[in-house]
């Protein structure tokens, strides 16, 4: 997902849980389909709204409001890499059980999850975002992750707050119905891996493969000839006439 934004010239009034064209219009022009839309009025001060789009068509909606901000130059610490990838935590049972919080995790992880990786190194997990949902509020913190000696193979790990820090309260919502949201989250047949058939992978990730031959005739089967098991040539000769004596008792 791309997330799109623009800045009006001239003013413009823009209410997205009234009217979505204008939304619609620019997630098009821009092929994008993530928005955060910010705005501030006496009614509803500090306001953010974070939309994600399906079909250019607005699928999710959620308005938050901003009670308490911290910037990152107001935290003197060391920061990380910019476009580093974060590691995202969520706290608190209402992201489980509230129907509204579900559907906030969601687009939180579309916003913030980064590029797809196949894998992440030890030392890559820098960076932590952690929300917290407590008693009707969403606390945003974002930390550094320092690895520590800890006297044995495994670091130990302390969190460094480097900012922005967010205290939101829910506003408004505008969600999707579940049948859309499932269409939306459909992975299409195209972007779907393709299973190999004969290769599994054991527990340790090790790659295994299975080949299937033809029966083999072990009678045929060429060795490595030594010395040792080479038959003497009058030993040859013996066996010879010894087998010819056999086959002439028999007739």
């Amino acid at each position: 997902m791309n997330l799109f934004t623009f800045c009006f010239i001239r003013k413009n009034i823009t209410r997205p849980f009234e009217d979505q064209t204008s939304l619609e219009f620019f997630s098009k022009k821009t092929d994008c389909s993530l928005f955060l839309f910010g705005s501030h009025n006496k009614k509803r001060p500090n306001n953010l709204v974070f939309g994600r789009m399906f079909d250019f068509h607005v699928l999710d909606m959620i308005e938050l409001g901003i009670e308490k901000f911290v910037s990152l130059s107001d935290i003197k610490s060391p920061k990380c890499a910019e476009g580093t990838k974060p590691l995202l935590i969520f706290a608190g049972e209402a992201f489980d059980t509230d129907s509204e919080y579900k559907r906030l995790r969601s687009v939180f992880i579309d916003f913030f999850r980064g590029q797809t990786v196949p894998a992440v190194r030890l030392a890559g997990l820098e960076h932590v975002l952690h929300f917290t949902a407590l008693e009707g509020k969403i606390y945003l913190r974002s930390y550094k992750v320092l690895l520590k000696k800890s006297g044995c193979r495994t670091p130990r790990i302390e969190l460094e707050e480097i900012g922005p820090s967010f205290d939101f309260v829910l506003r408004r919502t505008h969600l999707a119905s579940d049948d859309l949201s499932k269409t939306a989250h459909k992975l299409p047949k195209a972007l779907k891996p393709k299973k190999k058939k004969n290769i599994s992978h054991d527990t340790f990730g090790t790659k295994l493969g299975r080949l299937h031959m033809q029966k083999q005739n072990l009678a045929k089967l060429k060795t490595r000839k030594m010395k040792g098991l080479r038959k003497r040539r009058g030993e040859t000769i013996q066996g010879e006439e010894e087998d010819s004596a056999k086959k002439a008792k028999v007739e």
